[in-house]
């Protein structure tokens, strides 16, 4: 069900984030510093390709278009770079983004129709979109050439996760205020003209248009994921709940608490199931039925006693006996951060991949994984 790679060793670097290229044969990542690198893929090995050393302190996120094949990433510098490929020099051109801010940009993601990026940070969002085209030789490239669009500040605390909804007109963003919110993001003259929704009236651009509260006590929202045809958000915390949100039920939020450790990544695999993954090592799967989440199948537990550990050696003065050994029985050896979709899309996932604090990429065959599930 799951194959493994060992991308950083000797130190092992822990992986915060990653992203694939359109045909899948390319991913980059970022090891927990002010490196991006790219790795070429042929199905079963990894070959480092391409180093950015650009940002001047640790990159939070990184994603990769689908329609134009350039990289963006941002970082605790609190500015972003987009990566543009040439083909005749063979070289990935850094382009320079200035935020403006005063705080990390915390995660960056490309519009669905590479419109623009949002950005996100401390209490903040912002929106560019692309301006321009050229013709180039003997091919068409877009250039990437982006201007200052929108900065909006609904928030009073630091937004930790986006998404887009497929229709590039509205934006959810999770916050460590313990709510989700989606607000309108079309822009007047870039996008499409914003119409009433599945969520809600028409709103002008930065208006808040949905919003919704983590329930007893709560905690910071870590991801957030729209179904494929907008019409559900599913998000996590860190009261180690899921919660999904229906606005075919009048956006009743759906939450299912679990006896395992937050999620810090999520994604719809199917109309009715989604994977969360995060500090308990292994990926879930959960599902909606319109009216309850449950929780499907775990990829494997943990057999890993920390308390038994240290008990033992200070009744022995060792932990040399081999069940209680610090190997933990999960493919990854350490929490997840990232994932995302490798074959397949929202409605139909056969194939994602995990990157953790592991240095490990992790390719998960869904298709198998429900094949094992007990009817």
């Amino acid at each position: 069900m799951a194959t493994a790679f060992q991308l950083t060793k000797n130190p092992v670097l822990p992986l915060f984030c990653h992203a694939w290229n359109k045909d899948r044969t390319q991913v980059c990542v970022s090891p927990g510093s002010n490196v991006a690198m790219i790795f070429g893929f042929d199905g079963k090995t990894y070959t480092h390709l391409h180093t950015f050393e650009d940002h001047t302190a640790t990159i939070t996120s990184v994603d990769w278009s689908d329609q134009s094949n350039a990289i963006v990433t941002c970082g605790h510098d609190r500015n972003a770079y987009v990566y543009c490929w040439r083909e005749e020099k063979k070289f990935w051109e850094p382009k320079l983004v200035i935020l403006r801010i005063n705080r990390a940009a915390t995660c960056v993601k490309w519009s669905p129709k590479d419109l623009a990026i949002d950005f996100c940070a401390n209490n903040f969002s912002w929106k560019f979109s692309s301006v321009s085209q050229c013709q180039e030789k003997l091919y068409t490239q877009t250039l990437l050439v982006f201007r200052f669009s929108s900065r909006r500040n609904p928030l009073k605390s630091t937004i930790l996760a986006l998404d887009w909804h497929p229709t590039g007109a509205l934006l959810a963003v999770g916050s460590a205020d313990f709510k989700c919110r989606i607000f309108s993001a079309a822009i007047k003259g870039v996008d499409n003209k914003a119409t009433d929704s599945e969520w809600g009236p028409r709103k002008k651009f930065g208006e808040l248009v949905a919003e919704f509260s983590t329930k007893s006590g709560g905690g910071w929202v870590h991801s957030v994921c729209f179904s494929q045809d907008g019409r559900k958000l599913a998000f996590s915390a860190h009261d180690s709940c899921v919660y999904v949100a229906d606005a075919d039920r009048e956006s009743i939020v759906n939450r299912l608490p679990c006896k395992l450790l937050p999620f810090r990544a999520l994604s719809w695999v199917s109309p009715t199931e989604f994977v969360a993954a995060g500090f308990d090592y292994m990926p879930v799967l959960f599902s909606y039925d319109g009216s309850s989440i449950s929780l499907k199948a775990k990829a494997s537990g943990s057999t890993f006693r920390a308390m038994d550990k240290f008990r033992n050696l200070d009744l022995k003065g060792t932990t040399a006996d081999s069940d209680l050994a610090t190997t933990v029985n999960t493919t990854h050896q350490n929490c997840i951060a990232d994932l995302h979709i490798v074959k397949g899309d929202r409605d139909s996932v056969s194939i994602f991949s995990t990157v953790g604090s592991d240095g490990k990429i992790v390719m998960w065959d869904l298709v198998k994984a429900r094949a094992s599930i007990p009817a």
